[in-house]
């Protein structure tokens, strides 16, 4: 089985109006937004088609994070907006269910603690829903204003404890942003090496064993830096390596180069790396060298030559179901 472990859904036309209302009435007043099951029915469709197309059987798809308006103000739009397409989310799941899992968008707001919206609307989305992980974006600031502390800082960890008691995973995932000087598919990078960086550095995993984090594009710019920071460690004189540290995080392969690929398979383990494309997306334009689209990641790693059978089927399936358990487990109870 292919398992894409990092897609986003597919918007039908009516929602883009939704945002607009919302964003411009400030949600209030807010509008019921009504979208017909035809309009979903054609989103998720196509979404299936573009699976069919590269060879995936089941994708986990989440809210586009750039469009999450985490900093627009105030804080009751991204609520709204968030309940939306978590709910859109889950009507593509019900249409599709041997093809979809749902991952949480979460209303995060600037500074505001995440005990405010996100983690109530985490509990919906797992409880109610049936989603089985969720997006975490380490500034919902967007670069408007100072930023929230690191992810490895007290302010993150009612999050943590409530990620662990429902057992699902978050995505480290940046959204917008609102600065001249870094486009949001920059952002993505920066924030995730930030991420790393916090969440070892402030040893959280000592505080939350069972803590899953998964961190988008594999991992920001850290694994092709990692002399710098096996150097910090040392300086520091901590017991454990960088290596032994980073292995204590997961990695999807969202970087559409098998060069950057395999070094990341290298230093992060083939056992921490979990398929992911994307698709579509980003990476969804022509590769004029290879005559696929870039984010078409299935022939790449097929083309590894040292990966083993076993890591493969690792990379595609087996270490997804590890570590998002509650998605299979109505397969298990089949």
């Amino acid at each position: 089985m292919i398992i894409d472990s990092h897609a986003h859904i597919v918007m039908p036309p009516e929602s883009f109006r939704y945002m607009a209302e919302l964003v411009g009435g400030r949600a209030n007043p807010s509008t019921t937004p009504k979208v017909p099951d035809t309009s979903v029915r054609k989103m998720a469709e196509e979404l299936v088609r573009s699976m069919d197309g590269v060879g995936t059987d089941l994708q986990f798809i989440s809210p586009r994070p750039y469009l999450q308006m985490h900093s627009v103000k105030p804080g009751r739009v991204t609520e709204l907006w968030s309940r939306h397409c978590n709910d859109l989310i889950a009507r593509f799941v019900e249409m599709f269910p041997n093809r979809f899992r749902g991952v949480a968008g979460l209303p995060q707001y600037m500074n505001e603690p995440p005990t405010e919206r996100a983690i109530p609307e985490l509990r919906r989305c797992v409880e109610q829903l049936g989603f089985v992980g969720c997006l975490i974006n380490p500034d919902p600031t967007e670069g408007e204003g100072p930023t929230p502390p690191g992810l490895g800082d007290p302010f993150w960890h009612p999050l943590y404890q409530a990620m662990t008691e429902l057992d699902v995973p978050g995505l480290i995932h940046s959204a917008g942003s609102c600065s001249a000087r870094e486009s949001y598919t920059l952002k993505f990078i920066n924030e995730e090496s930030i991420a790393v960086i916090s969440l070892l550095g402030e040893k959280v995993f000592d505080r939350f064993p069972d803590l899953k984090i998964v961190v988008a594009h594999g991992g920001g710019a850290i694994p092709y830096q990692m002399g710098r920071f096996r150097s910090w460690t040392v300086r520091k004189g901590e017991t454990q390596t960088f290596d032994e540290q980073l292995r204590k995080l997961y990695f999807d392969t969202c970087n559409y180069s098998k060069e950057a690929i395999e070094l990341l398979l290298k230093v992060a383990s083939t056992d921490n790396v979990l398929f992911g494309t994307e698709k579509p997306g980003t990476g969804s334009a022509r590769d004029p060298i290879s005559g696929r689209d870039y984010d078409d990641m299935k022939p790449v790693i097929e083309s590894i030559e040292w990966l083993t059978s076993k890591q493969r089927d690792d990379i595609f399936e087996c270490n997804c179901r590890r570590i998002y358990t509650r998605a299979f487990r109505r397969d298990d109870q089949s």
